[in-house]
């Protein structure tokens, strides 16, 4: 059997855990420089608050509907999660976290418990241990559980936040019911398809047959029909080494000053370096990339992006940095106001066995300074240690006029009781 067990309005949860005066009270959650709404409390969805929704258009209907609008406290919201999922832990070492609120369990050899009274023992937990609640969905398929999921968040006092389908006649009444755009694994592409041959529910999907469904979607879609079907087919995701490695991000407003942009650049390279190093992996290629803002029409835009190859594989902050900033500065140009910049690291090798190169190789000191800085980061935490031409107040620049406090990871932020 699988659970999947989901964190009920998480960020709108989390930020009620230290402030019980949110409880019961609309709130929503803003994306990166506060610009859309992107998690709503169950209040804020009865007034027909949209996801979303551009703050900078909805302010006033949040202030005449007493809506609590935060800006995304994501130190807190990743602390709160990994509480959750530590605990899952518990119950099953079989845990595949899906997303940030919600993941994936399996039941194997467990088959003796009442999984009913086991879903309610683990919400309990969890929610007396952090204060988020969650439901649970348990069946013997990932994609049923997700099934079962739904019906159990639908239906709270009837399911007690938790549905077990442990019967076919539990699973054809389940598919009857949830709409085939519900349905985990169907996109938007595949129910155009899908509803031009009449599919409306899941269990329209499922009676399709094997041959069409594998010939039209794919293995995919043809395992995703056989998970339906109650026959197991999508496994728990082993935790793989990334083939490249990202940081993007907004500027909190647009800059036109290269000292600031190469900052950025810096900050964002280190962060790459730091990912390559926790999974001992090495980077041959740096990509970076730098764009205005596409939504200012007024304004002269540009887009821009370079590529370095490197002679040897390196995790070196110093190396990786350097580069970067190399390649920014050629891609900048005077006068344009930036918004947005980039830098991917790729063509990863394991750093322990690559290619050596006989003419150029890394200064040997970088790999122990590296590790000295990762240990006293880990120790103190909050990106103590830093490369010199990067801020040593701030790692990420963001605009967030609406932050509520790091309740859980600033020693400066913990709740006082008096």
């Amino acid at each position: 059997m699988f659970a999947l067990v989901d964190c009920n309005n998480f960020y709108a949860s989390c930020e009620r855990v230290f402030n019980p005066n949110l409880q019961g009270k609309p709130v929503a959650i803003l994306s990166n420089n506060d610009g859309c709404v992107i998690s709503r409390s169950d209040e804020a969805k009865a007034l027909n608050l949209p996801m979303g929704a551009p703050i900078f258009k909805w302010d006033s209907f949040c202030k005449a509907n007493n809506i609590y609008v935060l800006s995304s406290n994501y130190p807190l919201y990743g602390d709160m999660s990994n509480r959750v999922m530590k605990i899952l832990e518990q119950f099953t070492p079989d845990v595949e976290v899906y997303s940030i609120d919600e993941a994936f369990v399996a039941f194997k050899g467990l088959d003796y418990l009442n999984f009913d009274d086991y879903g309610i023992l683990m919400r309990q937990r969890i929610l007396k241990w952090t204060g988020i609640p969650t439901c649970v969905g348990i069946a013997p398929t990932k994609a049923l559980s997700k099934v079962a999921n739904k019906i159990a968040r639908k239906f709270p006092k009837e399911t007690k936040g938790v549905y077990v389908i442990d019967s076919e006649e539990k699973r054809l009444k389940a598919l009857q019911w949830i709409k085939l755009e519900d349905v985990w694994g169907i996109g938007r592409g595949l129910q155009k398809r899908l509803k031009a041959r009449g599919c409306v529910k899941a269990i329209d999907f499922v009676n399709l047959s094997d041959t069409w469904v594998r010939k039209s979607f794919g293995t995919t879609g043809f395992k995703l029909k056989k998970d339906l079907e109650g026959i197991p087919t999508l496994k728990l995701d082993e935790i793989k080494t990334k083939r490249a490695i990202a940081t993007t991000r907004s500027f909190d407003y647009t800059y036109d000053d290269l000292n600031y942009i190469k900052e950025r650049i810096s900050t964002f390279a280190s962060n790459c370096a730091e990912k390559l190093r926790k999974q001992g992996s090495s980077c041959y290629v740096i990509y970076v990339m730098l764009s205005s803002d596409r939504h200012k029409k007024d304004l002269e835009q540009h887009r821009g992006s370079t590529v370095v190859n490197l002679p040897y594989p390196t995790n070196s902050s110093l190396v990786i940095g350097n580069e970067a900033i190399k390649a920014v500065s050629s891609i900048f140009k005077k006068g344009i106001k930036y918004k947005r910049a980039g830098v991917v690291v790729s063509g990863l090798v394991p750093t322990d066995n690559f290619q050596l190169n006989i003419f150029e190789k890394e200064n040997p000191k970088h790999q122990p300074l590296m590790k000295s800085i990762d240990k006293l980061n880990t120790k103190y935490g909050d990106y103590k240690i830093k490369i010199a031409n990067q801020d040593l107040e701030r790692t990420w620049k963001m605009r967030q006029e609406r932050l509520s406090p790091r309740y859980t990871t600033n020693i400066n932020d913990i709740i006082k009781v008096k």
